[in-house]
């Protein structure tokens, strides 16, 4: 990673972020840089995102929200503090044609994406669609074609890790060569519960568990460890080629179809290493692991914090790989690592759509976009092939876009 976009991301952290007036970028009709934005899709994650762009009224103005749920819609509404209400929807069509409107956050089940985020971008609002970017490798290619019609309007994909200080840095260390020659890469995102959410009614069983059911959802995979596959995408620059993985439902016999124990293996051939990435329901003594293995030293981390553990070769005394820290002197905790950043950053929402108003200014490409969301979007596609089609999945070239 070159330094001076490392800089520019450290940056978002002290927050002085401005919306520039760029001629012929869409969405800056509100004199004082305001961009009003919509949000379809008012479930956990829907007003989780709406929560965080309200914390920053000098950036986003909430005007309207979208639901099939009306009880969804309530629950969104009294998140707003205001004396003026937010027009509310149950058709994203119509929400689409609302003139007070720049930017529309996506924030539904994944079989919904594609089509929602179609209609969005015709009616010429910039898109901020939740990961994983699509619901299949079809609908992927075809969203990056229309994209690329329409060079005006910015398109973000909700995968948060390409904004956070911490995953900028593990990149920075990859890219440096702090931890040599890197060959396994273990991830993990457990859970003891059942992953369903309370149904009112048992008509609205799979709308509201939708990630229960195949036609929706793709499962743990799709909405828990694409996060992890994007990070290892976008740090090495690349994507697997062979897709291998095992799973059922061997703990919650309740009637979903997706599965609850997952377990994927990813082949990266050129750069000479796999990926393991894995979920369960049944146990939550992991919770959340990532770690980055290689020669000289392992990076362990969770969502907001992680720590560098270096190869007994490697260290000598107390002076291991200078700069990992920042720090002139490695301080070491107890197990022998030290803390790659100082303190815990933020939640990764925040950092994006500090960047997501930004690009709106300025027209340029997201870091999280089009490509790099088609890209695991792809992955996740042939993983979940791979899971429930008992064979591996292999990469092909016309999927690179």
């Amino acid at each position: 990673m070159e330094r001076r976009i490392f800089i520019k991301h450290t940056g978002i952290v002290a927050g002085g972020l401005l919306l520039n007036k760029t001629p012929g970028i869409l969405g800056l009709n509100d004199e004082a840089g305001v961009v009003r934005i919509a949000v379809i899709g008012c479930g956990d994650r829907g007003k989780g995102v709406m929560g965080v762009a309200l914390k920053s009224p000098d950036k986003f103005k909430v005007t309207a929200i979208c639901d099939v749920l009306d009880f969804r819609l309530a629950e969104a509404q009294k998140m707003n503090k205001t004396s003026e209400p937010w027009k509310t929807y149950t058709d994203h069509r119509q929400l689409c044609d609302d003139k007070n409107v720049d930017a529309v956050i996506v924030a539904v089940p994944l079989n919904m994406h594609y089509p929602i985020a179609v209609d969005v971008l015709k009616a010429d609002k910039h898109l901020y669609l939740e990961k994983t970017m699509t619901y299949n490798i079809e609908q992927a290619l075809n969203l990056v074609k229309l994209v690329k019609s329409r060079p005006k309007q910015v398109v973000q994909i909700g995968h948060q890790y390409r904004y956070s200080p911490l995953y900028y840095r593990v990149k920075e260390m990859i890219n440096k060569g702090y931890l040599g020659k890197i060959s396994q890469v273990d991830c993990r995102w457990d859970r003891n519960a059942n992953w369903r959410r309370p149904v009112p009614n048992p008509s609205l069983e799979r709308q509201i568990n939708w990630r229960m059911y195949k036609e929706y959802s793709g499962g743990l995979v799709a909405e828990l460890l694409s996060h992890q596959i994007d990070f290892i995408n976008w740090a090495f620059d690349t994507h697997p080629e062979e897709f291998t993985a095992t799973g059922g439902i061997d703990v919650f016999k309740d009637g979903r179809e997706t599965y609850d124990n997952v377990q994927v293996m990813l082949r990266y051939p050129e750069q000479g290493m796999i990926g393991n990435f894995g979920a369960t329901c049944g146990n939550s003594r992991d919770g959340y692991l990532f770690k980055i293995k290689g020669t000289k030293g392992t990076v362990s981390l969770l969502t907001d914090q992680g720590m560098f553990y270096p190869e007994k070769d490697v260290l000598k005394g107390n002076d291991v790989v200078d700069g990992v820290t920042g720090a002139t002197r490695i301080v070491w905790n107890k197990e022998g690592g030290s803390p790659i950043l100082p303190e815990p950053t933020k939640d990764g929402t925040w950092y994006a759509l500090n960047d997501f108003y930004s690009k709106i200014g300025s027209g340029k490409l997201p870091d999280s976009n089009i490509y790099t969301g088609a890209r695991t979007a792809v992955c996740v596609a042939l993983a979940n092939q791979a899971l429930y089609g008992k064979q591996m999945a292999v990469w092909k070239k016309e999927y690179n876009v």
